[in-house]
């Protein structure tokens, strides 16, 4: 594979980095914040908790138009710009009203990435080895919660009542990092060619990103064919042309969230204090779920292009399905917190296989060069509002009810992911975008 077009994918997919540390390191700042400023449980769900999530949603509706109309680079750069405001704000935050405006920016940041990366990843790549490169942005999004879970814990004890700051602080420096990088990665020569019509660019940058001048030539033309075909059309992404790219979407985003996956991550350390781990431990455990998510998407970038998408989808729904069962019969009768924490850890496997794996790379595949910011838009918009509900209800869910009726909750929507995936969902692996836009669309 290419030099040129792995360094740019990694370092377009380090926005995944940001993108995991940024949504989990709050789970480290939790309790504290809770005993600092002693609001009520909805003040804290809303403000403190959810509003980077909502931050998100914003950000991932509105991206479309930054990341079509500056550019996917750009977008890039300004994402890195976000991400080290938010961090260094939220740090010295005075009260809870200014730590949410800064927490609201970094969410800004994560929702405009969760387009503006994996659409420009799969615009260098080719249908070989587009999973393959697609995966990396997922694979940087948990080594990013990973870090985030070890970070929480060695800066435990380092600020005394000031933990917290440091906490979120420390992401300005990979976020000033990945700032700095992004600058010296190429144009996307999709958009090049869909919004600049600047041919000779795009050849120059597929000849930079391709091993051979035919090969370049190849994906030229084809980009450069469809461009003819779909250039003076003017309908919007919810045309009803663009229908089954949009259910798609919007039910692999929708069941992403209903699988519980933010539920768990951002109330990981509460989950398993009450699972019977001491608060010391529970932080330590968390550790634990960032290192599984983190191997098993090694696993899902190894099977992805094997395997193809939907059959990690089927592999991941029948590891949620006995997993969250199985957490919430140990919740039900009280069994051993190492038997909980032996199948949360199975979920997160499970997700780390499948939806992990799977999400933005189909979502970034199954809509046109011409709409796919605004399509990627509509899918992660989709994810993150369903997220930031999951959260802003978590804190009251998980301490007006026994935890083992939020697991059977959604144990029960992955039963139906299961069936949207049998029925439902297609194959894309193997085929070029051009490819898949006529067969989805026609």
């Amino acid at each position: 594979m290419n030099r040129k077009l792995i360094n740019a994918s990694i370092t377009a997919s380090l926005a995944g980095f940001l993108f995991g540390f940024d949504t989990v390191v709050i789970s480290g700042a939790n309790l504290p914040i809770k005993e600092l400023w002693n609001t009520s449980e909805w003040f804290h769900g809303t403000f403190i908790m959810s509003m980077a999530l909502w931050g998100t949603v914003v950000g991932a509706l509105l991206a479309g138009i930054p990341t079509d109309k500056l550019g996917r680079k750009t977008t890039l750069i300004w994402i890195g710009v976000l991400y080290f405001v938010s961090a260094v704000g939220s740090g010295l935050a005075p009260d809870p009203y200014s730590f949410s405006f800064f927490r609201f920016i970094g969410g800004l940041g994560v929702g405009v990435s969760s387009i503006a990366a994996p659409t420009y990843i799969s615009e260098i790549s080719s249908a070989s080895n587009r999973g393959r490169l697609g995966i990396l942005y997922q694979f940087n999004l948990v080594f990013g919660i990973l870090i985030a879970f070890i970070s929480n814990y060695l800066l435990q004890g380092v600020g005394g009542d000031n933990d917290w700051r440091w906490m979120l602080g420390i992401e300005s420096f990979p976020a000033l990092i990945y700032t700095l990088m992004v600058l010296g990665v190429p144009k996307s020569p999709r958009w090049l060619i869909i919004h600049k019509n600047d041919l000779e660019q795009a050849r120059k940058v597929l000849n930079d990103l391709t091993n051979s001048p035919a090969e370049a030539e190849a994906m030229l033309n084809a980009v450069e064919e469809d461009h003819q075909k779909t250039r003076h059309d003017t309908s919007s992404v919810f045309s009803a042309k663009y229908k089954r790219s949009l259910i798609l979407a919007f039910l692999i985003a929708f069941f992403n969230q209903l699988s519980g996956i933010n539920f768990i991550l951002y109330y990981a350390p509460e989950i398993l204090q009450k699972a019977g781990f001491g608060s010391s431990d529970s932080l330590l455990s968390s550790i634990s779920i960032g290192i599984v998510n983190l191997a098993f998407t090694f696993v899902g970038m190894t099977l992805i292009d094997r395997l193809g998408r939907k059959q990690l989808m089927y592999i991941g729904s029948i590891g949620y399905i006995v997993s969250l069962f199985m957490v919430a019969y140990g919740f039900y009768v009280e069994s051993s917190a190492l038997f909980k924490l032996i199948f949360i850890l199975t979920f997160i496997a499970s997700h780390a296989i499948g939806q992990g794996s799977v999400i933005w790379i189909f979502i970034s595949e199954i809509f046109p060069n011409r709409v796919r910011a605004y399509g990627q838009a509509w899918g992660s918009g989709t994810h993150w509002v369903f997220a930031a509900l999951i959260t802003l209800f978590g804190a009251i869910l998980i301490n007006a009810f026994s935890p083992w009726v939020a697991f059977v909750f959604f144990g029960c929507f992955m039963v139906l992911q299961l069936l949207y995936t049998h029925f439902m969902m297609p194959e894309t692996k193997g085929k070029s975008l051009e490819e898949l836009e006529e067969e989805l669309v026609g």
